[in-house]
């Protein structure tokens, strides 16, 4: 008798049929859902009597009172569920984001974000990409633009077709998993498959995911172009593109890598731009890559911004520090975002209010992605409430409840300030933005209000002043809020 040795380690390798670009998917035959009543096709033959179910409402017969919650806060069930009989939560879905022509399985994700209106620029912006229209989307931050391009592309995607259709490409790490998150919980429903590709970890890790045919890609310009090249991303199947923070994907530091994007995906498609600030210069340079948009601007006017109290001193150089401390001294437990120039001076800095105390974090381009995600951990769950960041962070960061922007650093631009302010004052909230000020950044400042159409009162940042910041606690000196420069009307 003779034995065969035992195999160890890995398992026997059989898997070629499973990556071999010749697969045999099953053939998918013409249904009607027995929910919705619409037509849908199923991988196997029906049969007499057997109830069949598009994705959709497949789906919520399986996840709906496990997976979403209404606005209300109970969970809500299949409409087949209810014991008469009633349509009633189906009626109840059917209010969110009521005279949209969206599909049940979209609302109830929509409902599980406990939102049940949409938001000005969302009510202006997903009718027109329903409709298939090219469009620039122009908002504040915090007004709901992710949620505004998420839903008509998760409507527009097949989920039976394993190929990239939609591409949204955003300029940092941080809003590419924040955008993912937000898409992946409306995909989830469609049967949809979204894939994340940003710097800061493992090629590999892509090619896995990548290999699985996600109809969603995630990305930023550089790590997107890359795999474009190396022939592991094929873009040929999109007809869904959008820009994120439009501004600064269209500027010098990104243009040519989302030039080479574009030019990889059909002619043929449709295209979305969304930003808080859109320049004339911008539109211009948008429209070789639109045809015929709908231009959609909510709140682009900076006078009419929520409001949020704007504290502009001019101050030492020497000084900065002491006046930082001074107002975190101060602060009321609600999360600081506090700008830097460079990847250095923001580490320095967290450094030394680290070494005094501050409870602080640091946020800048040389962390890797497991460094950046435990930053951004301590920092949204109060662990390190307070945290010093480089421009990185003026891009679609959302944290709920950031009380006070500190501009330790003056910003390059009167966009990137926009960017940087709207950190706070979200939603309708009200926020606080301090700026300083040295003697050698004067002409810069007035080129920034100049940009902005807005001229700010500056007071001096003077013993008087410092001592009653300190004294007041929460509030600041009487005559300093008087002259502070309030934006919007006050609610």
């Amino acid at each position: 008798m003779s034995f065969q040795p035992r195999q160890t380690g890995t398992r026997p390798r059989n898997r070629k049929h499973t990556d071999s670009p010749q697969i045999n998917r099953p053939q998918r035959h013409p249904a009607i859902c027995a929910d919705c009543r619409e037509a849908t096709t199923v991988p196997f033959r029906p049969t007499e009597g057997r109830p069949v179910y598009c994705s959709s409402c497949l789906y919520l017969r399986r996840n709906g009172v496990a997976a979403s919650r209404t606005a209300e806060g109970r969970k809500p069930t299949s409409p087949q569920a209810s014991t008469d009989g009633s349509q009633a939560d189906a009626l109840e879905w059917e209010t969110v984001f009521s005279g949209m022509v969206l599909n049940r399985a979209t609302r109830a994700a929509i409902a599980g974000m406990n939102i049940s209106d949409p938001t000005p620029i969302q009510e202006q912006s997903i009718p027109p990409l329903l409709e298939g229209r090219d469009l620039i989307g122009q908002a504040r931050t915090g007004s709901g633009k992710t949620l505004a391009f998420a839903v008509p592309l998760v409507e527009q995607c097949d989920a039976t077709a394993r190929q990239a259709q939609a591409l949204v490409l955003v300029p940092t790490r941080e809003l590419a998993i924040q955008v993912g998150g937000v898409v992946e919980d409306l995909a989830r429903s469609q049967g949809l498959h979204v894939t994340l590709l940003y710097g800061g970890r493992s090629v590999g890790k892509d090619h896995r995911a990548l290999r699985q045919g996600g109809q969603i890609i995630i990305g930023t310009p550089g790590r997107t172009l890359d795999h474009v090249r190396q022939g592991s991303l094929n873009l040929k199947s999109v007809r869904f593109l959008v820009l994120d923070e439009a501004d600064e994907m269209l500027d010098r530091g990104f243009a040519r890598d989302v030039d080479a994007i574009l030019g990889a995906t059909p002619t043929q498609r449709q295209t979305a731009l969304f930003s808080a600030t859109v320049p004339d210069w911008v539109a211009k340079t948008a429209r070789k890559h639109l045809h015929d948009p709908v231009t959609v601007s909510v709140d682009a006017d900076f006078e009419v911004l929520p409001t949020v109290e704007h504290l502009v001193y001019s101050i030492r150089k020497t000084d900065k520090m002491e006046a930082l401390r001074t107002l975190l001294d101060r602060r009321d437990g609600a999360p600081v975002l506090v700008f830097g120039k460079t990847k250095h001076g923001v580490k320095r800095l967290a450094g030394q209010l680290g070494e005094v105390g501050y409870p602080v974090g640091a946020l800048q381009g040389n962390l890797s992605q497991v460094a950046r995600e435990r930053v951004m951990t301590d920092f949204r769950s109060g662990v390190a409430p307070i945290l010093v960041a480089t421009n990185v962070a003026a891009r679609g960061l959302d944290v709920e409840g950031i009380g006070q922007v500190i501009n330790y650093d003056l910003p390059d631009s009167e966009q990137l300030f926009t960017h940087r302010v709207g950190r706070t004052g979200r939603m309708g909230r009200a926020g606080e933005a301090i700026t300083f000020i040295t003697p050698d950044e004067d002409r810069k400042w007035r080129e920034i209000e100049r940009g902005l159409g807005r001229q700010f009162t500056r007071k001096s940042w003077t013993r008087e002043s410092r001592s009653a910041a300190r004294r007041r606690g929460a509030e600041v000196e009487p005559k300093v809020e008087a002259s502070a420069a309030r934006v919007g009307p006050a609610r």
